[in-house]
């Protein structure tokens, strides 16, 4: 079960009670106090652990406490500390508090481990508190109380490429037979009901990752659909590809310009991304027709082809793509529009290589 949102209660281990005791041995007379300390409470971090993918581990779950301290024991003997709660989470993974909303932690990289919160310290024995005047103490501390938060988890999947479009336009076809990814594909709306993250190999020894999220509708950023639960997975993407169907019955126009302003009204720095379309279906048009539907769609969306470029591709294949050479790329305009099939293979290694140049580029 993909979980990516969880709300739980964690808290760090009490200290453990000072020690109240005297000496007391043969050939020894009036020792002394000699109580221990107590043990510090467990601490809890965070770990960020490459083999999981989702917050499963915290559904169900109301509250998870490390150990508290043990207490001091005689002959100044320190109690145990108790056991550190260690948490791990996938990368991307964010933790808030549930209370302020307030972001504590942005949890990224493999290993990485963090402090949350500190047990609290143990209590001191008698041994501390004896003097000139006071030299038989009964008094020990007791351990300070842990530290109790509540906190939400939230997981955004890392990918350097999201791909953005209607339900049933081809995303999960794209990126199972670009990637390793086997996502659940049928012929009707709404099949990806959770993200999907697939790599994709670029020649022998280059690769990007993949993310693929439930389809976005008119509407979805106002709650509509499956798209706003889902589209925090596409914020830390680099590049955004938008995916046209050619064959749908919505209008291609239509439909980058619906997806481009749910996407700009959930963030607007999402909307800055780097982008790219590609059209997709390519084999359910008539090739007469192909040519002509391209470059209407192009016109349609205020694009003039010298503006772009054929990046060394035949003009007959209708491929565009800015210049790589331009110092800083324009985000307001696509990086390419490229029609490809996934049925039928046409353009998708060129849509690889091209997609993985523009990850690459003002980086």
């Amino acid at each position: 079960m993909f979980i990516d949102k969880v709300k739980i209660v964690i808290g760090s281990g009490k200290g453990g009670r000072g020690c109240s005791s005297f000496r007391s041995e043969k050939g020894v007379v009036n020792g002394g106090p000699d109580g221990g300390d107590g043990g510090k409470g467990g601490d809890v971090f965070f770990e960020v652990d490459n083999n999981t993918d989702t917050l499963s581990w915290y559904k169900g779950r109301n509250s998870v406490r490390a150990a508290n301290g043990q207490p001091g024991m005689g002959s100044r003997m320190t109690g145990k500390t108790g056991e550190h709660l260690i948490l791990r989470v996938p990368p991307g993974t964010q933790v808030f508090d549930d209370e302020t909303g307030e972001l504590l932690l942005d949890l990224l990289h493999e290993g990485e481990k963090t402090t949350l919160l500190e047990g609290g310290k143990g209590g001191m024995g008698n041994f501390h508190f004896r003097n000139s005047r006071n030299q038989a103490p009964t008094y020990c501390q007791p351990g300070l109380a842990g530290v109790e938060k509540t906190i939400r988890l939230e997981l955004k999947l890392i990918a350097d490429v999201g791909l953005v479009g209607y339900p049933n336009v081809g995303k999960s076809t794209l990126i199972s037979v670009c990637s390793n990814a086997t996502p659940q594909i049928a012929n009707y709306e709404f099949t990806t009901l959770t993200p999907k993250l697939g790599v994709v190999e670029v020649g022998e020894y280059n690769s990007f990752v993949m993310a693929d999220i439930p389809g976005i509708i008119d509407g979805a950023s106002d709650g509509r659909g499956l798209g706003l639960e889902f589209l925090r997975h596409i914020e830390r993407t680099d590049t955004l590809l938008y995916m046209i169907d050619m064959a749908n019955y919505r209008d291609m126009i239509a439909q980058y310009r619906v997806l481009k302003e749910e996407i700009n009204k959930f963030s607007s720095e999402l909307g800055k991304r780097k982008y790219a379309i590609a059209l997709t279906k390519t084999d359910a048009i008539d090739p007469d027709e192909l040519n002509e539907k391209i470059e209407e769609f192009i016109k349609g969306i205020s694009l003039e082809n010298s503006t772009l470029n054929n990046y060394g591709f035949a003009k007959e294949q209708s491929f565009f793509i800015q210049d790589l050479t331009y110092s800083k790329l324009s985000m307001e305009l696509p990086f390419f529009i490229l029609p490809i099939s996934s049925a039928t293979h046409k353009n998708i290694d060129s849509l690889k290589y091209v997609l993985y140049d523009l990850i690459k580029l003002n980086k």
